[in-house]
């Protein structure tokens, strides 16, 4: 062996760790940006007929989990209290959310869908589900392995 090839295959040892994370890393960001990209904001925004503004989409899936107050929702969606109120306010314009007394404290107003705004959430998590157009390349095999290959990571994570 000569001493440029122990050097090269130290070097490979080495970065026996190395190379994973990079890969790791290279396949996490593909999948960020895949996720950030589909569905698109203004596709979710036009389901819901809601405009410009992500906050409203946020908070509309929020509240599918149940009422909650203005300062939970704020938290929930990261904005802060003021800017919530606008965001119920223009919900509630549109019909989809209304304002309710708390039952456990009459002092606070809890948040929560109505029918209409149920119906929207049903319809952004329908169009969340449906996967990107890219998927159909895929052989059911592929898909097969992809699915499982997720499923150790989501176990592991």
């Amino acid at each position: 062996m000569t001493p440029q090839s122990k050097a090269s295959d130290d070097q490979a040892a080495g970065d026996h760790h190395a190379v994973p994370e990079a890969q790791a890393a290279r396949v996490w960001a593909v999948m960020r940006d895949l996720t950030a990209r589909y569905p698109s904001t203004a596709e979710l925004r036009a389901a819901l007929a809601l405009g410009r503004g992500s906050g409203r989409v946020k908070a509309v899936l929020q509240l599918a989990g149940g009422p909650l107050s203005l300062s939970e929702l704020a938290e929930a969606v990261s904005v802060d209290a003021p800017y919530a109120t606008l965001i119920v306010d223009s919900l509630e314009e549109r019909g989809l959310v209304e304002r309710r007394p708390d039952p456990a404290d009459r002092r606070r107003k809890l948040v929560a869908l109505t029918a209409h705004g149920k119906e929207a959430t049903e319809r952004v998590v329908q169009i969340e589900r449906e996967p990107p157009p890219g998927f159909a390349v895929l052989t059911a095999e592929e898909l097969d392995v992809l699915d499982q290959l997720l499923s150790r990571v989501a176990a592991s994570s």
